[in-house]
């Protein structure tokens, strides 16, 4: 059974510069940088009828390519830290896109996320980091900012790893309008997909 979620990837060059901003904090467990990814929609365990459900509504998605910019640097759980991340400037299609991508999950039933959607990078799994520790960790690195870049799809991807931290596996992907895209408008298909197309 997948756990999956809907992201976007992040491109090489961002991920060089997220990759700098390890180390320097206690208790982090690092994401490897192949990893790296923006969660647009968490939706969890699936079995695999209700995956292939999913990915044809995403078929449906048609959103235009948009520009990103990651910046800025902060931590989940103020009293108890549990993660450190890199932000993203406010994106009105960001947040079109994953707003879209929400109400088409609520509609196939799956469970709305308590959280609201904060774009970010995850960049360390915390255990046992004292908030002081946090803070001189991001008061050292706030000002952080990555060359823009464009988003010109968005995947699906799944984890079988109950703890968070990858290895992650792009399941499906959906191109944005006006993005450079292949000839064929088929969504890109990655090995170990639910469906045939």
């Amino acid at each position: 059974m997948p756990r999956l979620f809907t992201a976007l990837e992040i491109p090489r060059d961002a991920a060089l510069s997220l990759s700098l901003l390890r180390g320097g904090l206690p208790g982090a467990r690092w994401i490897d940088v192949e990893n790296y990814h923006m969660t647009l929609r968490f939706i969890g365990d699936v079995e695999g009828h209700v995956a292939d459900e999913i990915a044809n509504a995403l078929d449906r998605v048609r959103r235009p390519a948009f520009s990103l910019t990651l910046s800025g640097v902060g931590a989940f759980g103020s009293k108890k830290p549990h993660a450190v991340y890199a932000g993203a400037k406010a994106s009105p299609d960001l947040n079109a896109l994953q707003g879209e991508i929400d109400r088409i999950c609520q509609r196939l039933g799956i469970a709305a996320d308590a959280r609201k959607f904060t774009p970010h990078v995850t960049l360390a799994r915390l255990r046992n980091t004292s908030p002081a520790e946090v803070a001189k960790y991001l008061s050292a690195r706030g000002n952080f900012s990555a060359a823009p870049f464009r988003v010109g799809r968005f995947v699906l991807m799944s984890s079988r790893d109950s703890v968070g931290g990858g290895p992650y596996v792009i399941e499906e992907a959906w191109p944005l309008s006006g993005a450079d895209q292949r000839p064929s408008a088929t969504p890109y298909v990655a090995p170990g997909v639910f469906r045939t197309l």
